[in-house]
């Protein structure tokens, strides 16, 4: 594999296709609010919040088929070894097929038990159900996704990464369109345009994963055949993985707390806060265009056992993320009120949400020295780490939110920040030892 410089314009070079990629991902949840709330239906607006809820923490249960996956395949190339690098696409994709089609076998539990837990009334969970069953037939593909984009974000290869994210959200935003406002289906309508989505995804990606191995790969991996799939390596897979799907449930259990919290406050702070949310997720996935790029490059150092490497890397995307995060909390606060208006045309829902909107907009701020130190982690396969960090700071987030009850929907938003101040606190007093666990030798800049 090509070995990656580490200056400035390299990590820019690998990190501005990751987020361009990255910032279609929240396009899309801006595309499906707008689709949904210039209808000016406050419940199918608020159904789809609460669905997404569901299907964000069904389906990043599993996130570990997309950050394990970036991990591995990093320390791998970087340890020159292309026939790991190999295995690990077929282990993914064979691995994320399987577990979406365990999913949709099992959505007629799934689907009761989620919304017995979550605070809808009738209406906003007929809602939200019709999205999530919908949802849930692109679940094999949805996963298997997970795990090419990790892949090919492990291998540096984030231009790859981009188009098939491209692919898939462009796709989203029109079928969510054609459904919604041509077939008048709503809220299903959104799940179902995300589902054709995921599967065209898959192909294409698949198509790009073969190009990126170049001639004689599918022979290769023929010849490999069940070696691919050997005791040790799943074991590790596994290992990892085991510790990332704990790490994840915990993060998803805030966010979870959080909707539902919103939902106890009624359809109006519910609907605010989906609005508001997609503010966080554009400031959260575009950030992470440097934090995929720690991970490999991370991975990367560790895999040729260079702590020289480690160490300008992390201090390098961490100059763009402070810079990045920076610059989203002010363009959050002067821009806010107008894509509020522009997302929704219910007038109480535009006032709450401008009311919260000066919360939202230190998320990114506050959120991206969690956000890198994820990236670090991953890349390094310190799962441990990542797993007691994430648990400790949901403890920490609840005891927060239960504390600030009585300031209603700002206290929500308090307790939000706070959670990622938990999250870095706790992964920096990581941080000496693992950097102590890498190789002295000198930096390749």
């Amino acid at each position: 594999m090509t070995a990656l410089l580490l200056t400035r314009r390299s990590i820019f070079a690998q990190a501005w296709p990751i987020m361009l990629g990255q910032a279609t991902v929240p396009l899309v949840g801006i595309a499906d609010t707008a689709v949904i709330g210039r209808t000016g239906d406050a419940v199918a607006l608020a159904g789809v919040a609460l669905g997404s809820t569901v299907i964000n923490f069904v389906f990043w249960t599993f996130g570990f088929l997309r950050m394990g996956m970036t991990g591995m395949t990093a320390q791998a190339s970087g340890a020159g070894d292309e026939d790991e690098v190999r295995a690990m696409l077929v282990r993914g994709l064979a691995l994320g097929l399987a577990i979406g089609a365990m999913l949709f076998a099992l959505q007629v539990a799934i689907i009761p038990a989620a919304f017995a837990l979550l605070a809808g009334g009738e209406a906003l969970d007929r809602a939200a159900q019709g999205y999530v069953a919908a949802r849930f037939f692109g679940a094999p593909a949805g996963l298997a996704v997970y795990a090419l984009i990790g892949w090919f974000l492990g291998l540096g290869r984030t231009r790859a990464a981009l188009v098939l994210q491209v692919v898939m959200n462009c796709i989203n935003i029109v079928a969510d369109i054609v459904f919604v406002w041509r077939f008048g289906m709503g809220a299903r309508g959104v799940g179902f345009g995300t589902a054709i989505a995921e599967w065209s995804a898959l192909f294409v990606g698949g198509a790009i994963a073969l190009s990126v191995l170049g001639p004689g790969a599918l022979a290769a991996i023929r010849t490999r055949g069940r070696a691919m799939f050997d005791g040790a390596a799943l074991k590790r897979l596994f290992a990892v993985n085991a510790d990332i799907m704990i790490r994840t449930v915990a993060l998803l259990t805030t966010f979870a707390w959080f909707a539902n919290a919103g939902a106890r406050l009624g359809t109006v702070p519910l609907a605010a806060n989906q609005v508001l949310m997609q503010f966080v997720s554009v400031s959260a996935f575009v950030l992470d265009g440097f934090a995929f790029t720690a991970e490999s490059r991370i991975g990367m150092a560790i895999g040729k056992g260079a702590r020289g490497d480690f160490l300008r890397a992390f201090r390098l995307t961490g100059e763009f993320t402070a810079l990045a995060g920076t610059g989203f909390a002010l363009g959050i606060a002067a821009a806010g009120p107008w894509l509020v208006a522009a997302m929704t045309d219910n007038a109480a829902v535009r006032n709450m949400a401008g009311d919260l909107l000066i919360w939202t907009a230190l998320v990114p701020l506050v959120g991206a020295p969690a956000w890198l130190l994820d990236g670090i982690f991953i890349g390094a396969t310190g799962t441990r780490a990542l797993r007691n960090a994430a648990i400790l700071a949901t403890i920490l987030y609840v005891a927060t939110d239960l504390l600030l009850r009585p300031w209603a929907a700002t206290g929500m938003w308090i307790a939000l920040l706070a959670s990622y101040v938990w999250r870095a606190l706790a992964l920096g007093a990581y941080l000496p030892r693992l950097t102590r666990s890498i190789a002295e030798t000198p930096s390749r800049a």
